[in-house]
């Protein structure tokens, strides 16, 4: 985003480029039907005269509106036009829900692909936990918020309609149009403020929370080496305490606006009856179909309030959404001109990184397919930064490579290496089953080769142990696995990928010093065509690396 403050209809333009994804048909019907269900509902509601009074025209205008027949006729023509207008309604409601699903579709879509697109370096100020809170009940918030806009245009267009018809049936009540709109604009004012306020810090605390419930079970362990279970429990009582006040304060502003517009409507009502009495022409049967015609607002008093908390709380999480939406994808914008076989040895000739690590400089590394490359480093030396850029992922301050004697540049790189496969030490898998998670890195791979990767990487045996064998759920109490087996599944994943690159950071550290040898010679020896980079603390690695990269305190290298 550019520096400069928004100007104060972004957020509207935003808001409205989002319409898009439910489509403008989708809506003109609702429109419609919610235009249907109002006329036809006013009409039920001028027909019930005849039943209340039998034999009784009511004056409309200058004319008369009399059903003519009797009480059974009335009351078949009654039932028709409110059967009509509960259909109308009914299919309303179901078009809404349909405009409601896709859009909070397209939200969920739209800023997890954002986020997948997104350059590591622009989320390196997002936390977990906010993530996690854009991706799920954020998008709840707006849902419910782009609802309540729904319901307000329904109750808008029901509100305009049964006034017409009042004004119709009984035109010296025009002068009660300003009273209505000044008691319309006072309940539309209500809390308004404070509402928003409100929401805004429930949303903070929301993701807070997110944020102290991520990745228990390891956070657990650290807490209670610590001794600080008391101290985690009293945070999390204080943030779920300003949780409970926000959501009472919510239910109690609500509350409170409904209690006013009640009040409003009593008040409201209440005047219209004394100015109609007062009006010469308002007859008995005029007075009764305006208080059915009005009294058909009484409903949405309650839920037009609500619709209008629930509009106000959605502002501060579209807010969030759209400012992830604002991180602009990463993009290659070269494309290599030169076909590239799969023996081809990139060399590089230098890699700088950006501040504040542009101290590490590395230079003249020759990258082979089929050989190892040992990166080792003390912890935050720049290790990881390093091989975000030989991942094509970050940009560097400075980068020369060639092939052969043909010179590439960043963008050219990272196509070439576009096909690989990145395994940290903190990422698990996310999928439900071991089957899920392999078929995740390759779809169609046949349950043979999903057992054959599996050997390769030791858990075939582990496997055995359970009854579903691939289709044992990956946290399930019975079959969880361990770190180390976790690591082992995701190795299998680069196996079954067969990459050009793979980089490997820390991504054995939950082995033993044999196992990790033994599982990455099995790798070497199943990927001949992949460039092997691994990120170890170990030195009994070099056994079977073919160069080393190793960074010192001062950030020098050693090749």
């Amino acid at each position: 985003m550019s520096g400069h403050a928004p100007l104060p209809d972004e957020p509207l333009r935003a808001f409205a480029s989002t319409l898009k994804s439910v489509g403008v048909a989708g809506i003109a019907v609702y429109v419609l039907l919610s235009l249907g269900s109002a006329l036809v509902g006013s009409l039920a509601a001028v027909l019930v005269l005849p039943l209340v009074q039998p034999g009784h025209a009511l004056p409309i205008g200058n004319g008369l509106f009399d059903v003519q027949g009797g009480t059974d006729l009335h009351a078949a023509v009654f039932a028709g036009a409110t059967i009509a207008f509960a259909l109308l309604r009914w299919q309303a409601a179901r078009q809404g829900a349909r405009l409601a699903g896709r859009y909070g579709m397209h939200l969920r879509r739209s800023v997890h692909a954002r986020l997948i697109d997104a350059p590591l370096a622009s989320l390196a100020d997002a936390t977990s936990a906010e993530i996690a809170n854009v991706l799920t009940y954020n998008i709840e918030i707006i849902t419910q918020g782009f609802n309540a806009l729904l319901q307000l245009l329904v109750a808008g267009v029901t509100a305009v309609v049964s006034v017409a018809f009042a004004l119709w049936v009984s035109p010296p009540l025009v002068l009660a149009t300003p009273l209505l709109a000044g008691l319309g604009l006072v309940a539309s004012r209500i809390s308004s403020r404070e509402q928003a306020q409100v929401s805004r810090q429930y949303v903070s605390d929301l993701t807070r929370l997110f944020w102290l419930s991520e990745d228990f079970p390891r956070r657990l362990r650290h807490v209670r080496s610590f001794e600080k279970e008391q101290a985690e429990k009293e945070s999390y009582g204080d943030i779920s305490e300003r949780l409970r006040h926000g959501y009472q304060r919510q239910l109690y502003l609500i509350a409170s606006g409904r209690l006013m517009l009640e009040l409003l409507a009593a008040v409201g009502i209440a005047a219209i009856f004394v100015l109609a009495y007062r009006l010469h022409g308002v007859d008995q049967a005029s007075l009764i179909a305006v208080c059915l015609l009005l009294g058909r607002l009484l409903p949405y008093l309650v839920s037009t309030r609500q619709s209008f908390q629930q509009l106000r709380a959605a502002v501060p999480a579209f807010e969030l959404w759209q400012r992830y939406m604002h991180r602009h994808p990463s993009s290659s914008s070269c494309v290599p001109s030169h076909r590239v076989v799969a023996e081809d040895v990139l060399h590089i000739g230098r890699v700088r990184l950006m501040p504040p690590l542009d101290t590490l400089d590395i230079g003249e590394l020759a990258l082979a397919p089929g050989k190892l490359t040992l990166v080792s480093g003390d912890s935050g030396i720049g290790k990881s930064s390093l091989v975000d850029v030989l991942a094509g992922m970050a940009k560097p301050k400075e980068f020369v490579a060639r092939i052969g004697a043909r010179s590439i540049d960043f963008d050219a790189y990272c196509e070439l290496v576009r096909r690989g496969a990145y395994v940290s030490q903190s990422v698990r898998p996310w999928q439900r089953s071991i089957r899920e998670c392999l078929l995740w890195a390759a779809p169609d791979a046949t349950d043979d080769m999903l057992m054959s990767v599996l050997e390769d990487v030791g858990l075939a045996r582990r496997l055995a142990e359970t009854h579903r064998n691939l289709d044992s759920a990956i946290d399930n109490a019975s079959s969880k696995l361990s770190g180390g087996e976790l690591q082992r599944l995701l190795l299998a994943q680069v196996i079954l990928r067969q990459p050009r690159l793979a980089l490997l950071d820390e991504a054995t550290s939950a082995l033993d010093v044999a196992s990790e040898i033994k599982v990455l010679s099995k790798l070497r020896q199943r990927l001949p065509q992949t460039i092997l980079i691994v990120v170890s603390h170990r030195p009994d690695v070099m056994a079977i690396a073919d160069q080393r990269i190793a960074i010192g305190q001062d950030r020098n290298v050693a090749a």
